[in-house]
């Protein structure tokens, strides 16, 4: 207690007001700097005082002052004594804690309007956070107390040590290639997870699926998806017992295949039709035969296949349509679900307002600095295990998490940067059994993984030769995890390292993000519009198309003028379908996979 070493070695103050130096001596007996205060005194009122007694008194106060700074030496060694001990003991705390890890502050913090500093040699913009690896928290889950309480049995639900497990930074920092999944002659555009853990879907370029038995490192299925164009995405319908495919694709199709017990695809059927490309669905995991769909033409659809016909349920709009390239429903209330797509919003919309007809928008989400003006688009939003919180990707910005308990709509939780996110349409998700990190890819063929609660960088791997990582699909129940992107095949990640990661390379990698990203931002205003871009681009197919026919007038097998206008490769030969209108043409913001 430092309280009662101030009173026992400390400056205390008389009822007069007058301060005197109060310090024992080792053997307990009383200083003399207070005797020989008083002789003073009394020397000073008597002018007849002997010499000896001035003597005598400047003896005793040099022995006064000895006295005080051996006090003051004991002071100093009990106050460090008492903060080591205060110290260890707060330490000791931390370690034995089995809740939250603790915050050593976010990894990103914003930078204030009066803030000018540059960051390995690149001017931040007034809404950039710092993108620079700082403390690493301390470990949630400790691997030793954990096996002691279950083989004890102190802990209620077996389950909770694999949870633990699978989401300790003991596992994540030590993740490591173990398969690369190689059969696919296209970019991997959608990976999807069987809920039994077992199968893992791959949807390509080259209009394939694939069903992988990811653990034997071999394709266990293999079926044309009846897709025209670039597969998007494809999911394993929850409690089908891994039977039933649904899948989307650039030519707005959405399918679903019915595979046999023997391991054989009966056949596809298209169950609904999209006016441009359809990019994602979106699940309920305790239903077998209702999902939902978005695309570009901003409808989004509920499709149950016990129906003939798809239900559309709304369009997105606010003063334009908006298209959509992402959807993901609430895993707590399958009424909601949440959409991004060509502006900084992300929508929460509930289905029972919907069927009543009523404003269907419940919330809508976005940084407070992201404006209208910065062109920024949400390619991927996702819901955390428990529906509390939402994640959402922007496009050449960073991933934020919104706090859907505690509202809030403009006022973001945590920011996680380092990445880059600008050729490709790039997911976003959560890994661990409780959404324990976040999990994003990037344009520098890096994957990074950010602890959810402190933002720092937990591990960082390249997933990709050719370029971007685009997908990211962490395994239900396992310490696994599936990437894919620019190139040909699926790597699948484990924890099989004996060492921790180091981040090799992190800050160089994050200040090469940082660098080109503010040179776009000073070129952006130079960019060509994705409309007149899109408009440019028709117009040169057009003029190419006419002289190839002229110099072809003489061709028997040709079938097409030169005034043709160009088909669009999504639209179909659906005669209640068109293709997409100039306002609705895809923008130079957001670049899908090129066509194989």
């Amino acid at each position: 207690d430092t309280s009662s070493i101030e009173n026992d070695c400390g400056a205390r103050t008389n009822p007069a007001g007058e301060s005197s130096d109060c310090f024992e001596t080792e053997d307990g007996a009383a200083p003399h700097s207070s005797s020989s205060s008083g002789e003073q005194r009394k020397s000073r009122g008597d002018e007849d005082e002997d010499s000896s007694s001035h003597e005598e008194m400047s003896d005793d106060d040099d022995d006064g002052v000895e006295q005080r700074n051996s006090g003051a030496a004991r002071k100093k060694r009990r106050s460090k004594i008492l903060k080591s001990e205060t110290d260890t003991r707060r330490a000791e705390e931390r370690t034995d804690s089995d809740t939250a890890a603790v915050d050593d502050g976010p990894l990103t913090r914003p930078v204030s309007s009066d803030d000018d500093s540059d960051v390995g040699g690149a001017s931040l913009p007034k809404h950039a956070p710092y993108v620079f690896p700082n403390t690493q928290p301390n470990p949630v889950w400790l691997p030793l107390k954990a096996v002691f309480d279950r083989e004890m049995g102190l802990r209620r639900s077996p389950l909770k040590f694999t949870y633990g497990a699978c989401g300790s930074r003991a596992m994540v920092q030590r993740f490591a290639l173990k398969h690369k999944l190689d059969h696919h002659r296209g970019c991997v555009n959608a990976l999807h997870f069987s809920q039994s853990g077992t199968l893992l879907a791959s949807g390509s370029d080259d209009l394939e699926i694939v069903l992988w038995d990811w653990l034997a490192n071999k394709p266990a299925l293999v079926y044309d998806s009846g897709h025209r164009s670039n597969v998007f995405q494809c999911k394993f319908m929850p409690c089908s017992g891994d039977a039933t495919v649904v899948s989307c694709a650039r030519d707005g199709q959405v399918r679903v295949a019915e595979l046999s017990a023997t391991g054989v695809c009966k056949g596809t059927r298209k169950l609904a039709m999209h006016r441009g490309p359809a990019h994602k669905l979106a699940l309920n995991d305790n239903d077998p035969c209702v999902f939902l769909s978005c695309g570009e033409d901003a409808q989004i659809i509920e499709i149950d296949l016990r129906e003939s016909k798809p239900n559309k349920l709304t369009v997105c709009k606010d003063k334009d349509k908006v298209s959509l390239y992402t959807i993901h429903m609430n895993p707590a209330n399958s009424h909601l679900f949440a959409v991004g797509g060509r502006d900084h919003f992300v929508r929460v919309y509930d289905r029972r307002m919907i069927a009543e007809g009523n404003e269907s928008i419940v919330e809508k989400y976005w940084p407070d600095h992201v404006t209208e003006s910065m062109k920024a688009n949400i390619t991927s939003c996702m819901y955390s295990y428990d529906g509390s919180e939402l994640l959402a990707s922007y496009n050449d910005e960073h991933i934020y998490l919104f706090d859907v308990v505690k509202g809030g709509c403009s006022q973001f939780k945590h920011c996680y940067t380092g990445r880059r996110n600008n050729v490709t349409v790039k997911g976003v998700n959560f890994y661990g059994q409780r959404s324990e990190y976040v999990v994003s890819g990037s344009d520098c063929g890096h994957v990074f993984i950010w602890d959810k609660n402190s933002t720092n960088v937990m591990q960082f791997l390249k997933g990709d030769d050719a370029g971007a990582v685009n997908v990211l699909e962490p395994h239900p129940h396992l310490p696994v995890l599936a990437t894919s992107g620019l190139d040909h095949d699926v790597k699948v990640w484990m924890p099989t390292n004996t060492e921790l990661t180091q981040l090799e390379g992190l800050t160089k990698v994050m200040k090469m993000n940082l660098d080109q990203r503010e040179e776009d931002i000073k070129n952006q205003q130079d960019m060509i519009d994705g409309h007149m871009l899109w408009f440019v681009m028709r117009q040169l197919g057009r003029a190419a198309r006419r002289r190839a026919e002229r110099a072809d007038d003489d061709d028997e097998d040709s079938d097409s003028s030169g005034d043709t206008v160009d088909t669009p490769e999504y639209e179909t030969d659906d005669s209640d379908e068109s293709a997409p209108t100039d306002d609705e043409a895809p923008g130079s913001r957001v670049i899908q996979c090129p066509q194989s």
